[in-house]
């Protein structure tokens, strides 16, 4: 699999379990010492289970997002992805630094988030 695939396929996997909030589907995102960094300098989130306790806590009600993304830069162990996220009420333009292990699970990864000024157009 290429890193583009491996990058391709994670968010997928990002997307189904945003949508499902299912403990299972966000555990499998990540590798066993993973950090999930919600800010680029916010503390992490450290290991599987503090990363789906930390997802739950935030989550979002399934359906009130549309998500598009692509990749900036993809290398064998990086990848950084713009995206933008909608809900019904506000958007946020996204910067993904993504890091991933041999077996597709990320080992870190950071979110960068900006709220778009006015409604979510």
């Amino acid at each position: 699999m290429s890193s583009l695939d491996a990058v391709t396929a994670w968010v997928d996997n990002y997307r189904k379990a945003w949508e499902s909030n299912d403990p299972h589907d966000i555990a499998d995102l990540f590798a066993d010492g993973a950090a999930y960094f919600t800010e680029p300098y916010a503390k992490p989130w450290l290991g599987r289970e503090a990363i789906v306790a930390g997802w739950l806590a935030a989550r979002d009600k399934p359906g009130t997002t549309t998500f598009e993304w692509h990749p900036l830069i993809v290398t064998d162990d990086l990848a950084i992805i713009e995206a933008t996220t909608r809900y019904p009420t506000k958007a946020y333009s996204n910067l993904w630094v993504l890091r991933l292990d041999n077996l597709g699970q990320a080992r870190q990864f950071t979110e960068w988030w900006m709220k778009h000024p006015g409604p979510a157009g």
